[in-house]
Parts: C-alpha cells; sequence; structure tokens
C-alpha cells in the first residue's frame, strides 16, 4: 500500500462526542501520507467531514505523479452524529500544519464530494477567521494557528454544503417528523400521479415545502436546545433526534431537470427504497449538530459562500455523469470564484469513480497540471 500512517493530535471537543473516553479526552485523528519520491513544493490535502478517505481513489495515482498527498481523517470519521463544521475545520488545519511542519512550500486542498464546502469554509477562516462560538452559540476556541491557510482548492465533484443537500433531499410528503410511513400524496415524487416529467408550478411548491421542512427542524431544534438550558433541573445539554426520508430530490428521477449525462436513480440504489432506508444523509443527528451541518439557515457551510470570500486559486472539477451533485451547483462554484477559477470536466463518470481507471489517471493529470501551473 501507497502510504504512511499518520496520526495527528487535535483539540477536545463536546463531551460524548466519541463513546471512547481515550479519544474524548485525547483526541487524535488519523490519515494516509504518500511522499515517496516527492519534493517539497506542493503538497495535496484531502478531507471529507466524515467520509474515510485513506483509501481515497487519488493516493496512488498522485503519488505515482511523485506529487505528496495527506489523505486525512476528522474526528468524526464514520459517524456524523454529533458533528460540527467549526470543529472539523479544525482538524482539517492540524493536516496543514502537519505539511507545512515538513517544509511544503505550497498546500493544495482538495475538496472532494463534501469536502468541497469544508474546504471552503477552511479557507475562509483561515484568511479572516471570524468564528467564536458554534450555531447553538456556544464559545469554541478557534485560533489563527489553529487554521495555517492553504494556498489552493481544488473541487472535485464538489456539492454546495451538507445543509443545502440535505433541504435539496429532504421528502416534503412527510406528515410528522415521527412517522416514517405518512405522506401527503400530492407532494410525492414517488407518486405516479405527479410525475415525472414534474410539472414546474408542482415543482415550485414541491421546493418551498421542503426549506419549510428544514426550517420547521431548525427552529425545533433552537427551542429545544433553550428549554434543555433553562429546565430548573438540567440534566442534558443535547439531544438525539431521527430525520426520517431524505433521499427525494426530483433530479433523482426527471432527467429534464439540471440536465447532465446522468442515468436516473442514485448511486446507492432506486431512490425511493433509499429514501425509506434507515441509514442515509442526515438520519441520525443531534440538536446542536443539525444546526452546524444541515439547517439551511444556521450551518456556516454554504460552499459557493465560503469560497467567494477566499483569495486563492480555485479549480473546479466537474464528473458529467454525477448523480449527487448537479450542473447548477457546478456553475454556482464556479461564480463564486470568478477571476480565478478553472474548470474542467470528465465525461460520463459518475459521483465514484473507481469503475473506470481512465477517469482517475486523467483527473490526477489534471490535479497535477493545474497545481504546477500555480506553484
Amino acid at each position: 500500500m501507497t502510504g504512511r500512517l499518520v496520526v495527528l493530535d487535535v483539540g477536545r471537543g463536546a463531551a460524548m462526542e466519541s463513546q471512547s473516553g481515550l479519544q474524548m479526552l485525547f483526541p487524535k485523528i488519523y490519515g494516509r501520507f504518500a511522499d515517496e519520491g516527492c519534493d517539497r513544493k506542493l503538497a495535496f490535502l484531502v478531507m471529507h467531514p466524515a467520509s474515510n478517505f485513506m483509501g481515497h481513489y487519488l493516493i496512488e495515482p498522485l503519488a505515482r505523479r511523485r506529487r505528496a498527498i495527506l489523505a486525512l481523517n476528522s474526528r468524526y470519521v464514520a459517524n456524523d452524529t454529533m458533528l460540527l463544521l467549526e470543529r472539523a475545520i479544525q482538524d482539517l488545519g492540524a493536516g496543514v500544519r502537519f505539511l507545512r511542519d515538513r517544509g511544503y512550500e505550497r498546500v493544495v486542498l482538495i475538496g472532494n464530494s463534501g469536502g468541497g464546502a469544508l474546504a471552503a469554509l477552511y479557507q475562509a477562516q483561515a484568511e479572516k477567521l471570524t468564528i467564536a462560538t458554534t450555531p447553538d452559540g456556544r464559545p469554541i476556541d478557534l485560533r489563527p494557528e489553529h487554521l495555517p491557510p492553504a494556498d489552493a482548492v481544488a473541487l472535485v465533484c464538489a456539492h454546495p454544503g451538507r445543509a443545502f443537500t440535505l433541504t435539496d433531499w429532504l421528502d416534503p410528503s412527510v406528515l410528522r417528523e415521527d412517522d416514517l410511513l405518512g405522506a401527503d400524496p400530492d407532494l410525492d415524487m414517488y407518486n405516479p400521479a405527479n410525475g415525472p416529467p414534474y410539472d414546474p408550478a408542482w415543482l415550485d411548491r414541491y421546493r418551498a415545502r421542503q426549506r419549510r421542512r428544514n426550517e420547521d427542524l431548525t427552529d425545533w431544534c433552537v427551542r429545544r436546545i433553550r428549554a434543555l438550558e433553562t429546565a430548573p433541573d438540567p440534566r442534558a445539554l443535547d439531544e438525539a433526534f431521527v430525520v426520517h426520508r431524505t433521499m427525494a430530490d426530483p433530479r433523482f428521477l426527471d432527467l429534464t431537470l439540471d440536465p447532465s449525462d446522468r442515468a436516473p436513480g442514485t448511486v446507492w440504489g432506486p431512490p425511493r427504497e433509499v429514501n425509506y432506508a434507515p441509514n442515509n444523509i442526515g438520519r441520525f443527528t443531534t440538536l446542536r449538530s443539525f444546526l452546524s451541518q444541515w439547517s439551511f439557515s444556521h450551518s456556516r457551510g454554504d460552499g459557493p459562500a465560503r469560497l467567494a470570500e477566499t483569495t486563492v486559486p480555485v479549480l473546479n472539477v466537474d464528473f458529467t455523469a454525477d448523480q449527487i451533485v448537479f450542473p447548477s451547483q457546478i456553475r454556482a462554484w464556479s461564480a463564486a470564484a470568478k477571476g480565478r477559477v478553472e474548470d474542467a470536466a470528465i465525461g460520463g463518470v459518475n459521483h465514484y469513480p473507481q469503475t473506470d481507471p481512465g477517469a482517475v489517471e486523467r483527473l490526477a493529470d489534471i490535479l497535477a497540471e493545474w497545481a504546477d501551473r500555480h506553484r
């Protein structure tokens, strides 16, 4: 296997952020670092808020091109139940600092999928730190030394952020948040009477109700946090809950919406089945974590908005058959970095390109060539 294990110390998080007492009291994050035969001119760093990137498909291809790469996991790897984006950027900062301490002159953040919004938030705060609290109002000790700036951001099939994605995928036909099965047939995208194709007026109502559902969940989280904090006998600081049915974006079935090379469906299987499945995006969360990563109004993880606050060069790579990230979202990233962005596309590739080795090699070439031009 290419690369070696890297173990980095990071700042303490919230109580019970991990079920491991050792990880809670003395937290560490883990990564895979491939640098054999590489100079110290440039290194890539790829990280996702919760996915395990130690087996990322770009490690070997970039290493073969003699480009150093650190594939790093956050403290929330494989469990985003209590994830705070404000803490995740601190973890990303530990990776940048690791590379700087080893003498790398330039660091390029690869924002792959959900890592795009994370990289944008990180770089924005690294250039100008403004965060002093989490969205629920609790202080968080972020310091400039925790967030050394990177030199460029490469976006690879990056969606605009967890709150955007959840809102676009929320099932607005849900009748009650505690009812898995109840559905309003007039707002059910899986009701054949509604489409596909979907009528524009129906879509407007559908999207408005999705946004309303996110706002309702946000308002409930805020009220519940305040109730816990002001209880006469406070016994809890946070609360876990379930968000049912989060796989209901009409673009999954109607290819005339945000048209691309994609096939109908999702990378996880038939969307209606995934919608009712016991595990999917945002399914298990807590009040405070929902506000940080899933709330449309409270989350700071608006990728394009954060990217617009940065000054570094940007590469924006589109996979044209992506079933998760859609063309309008790719365009939003490019608009946010107008004048300093380079666009690239790899045709016929879905969100996970590992089944097409040629596409992965092409992506590695694009990244290496672009980064070399910005040394």
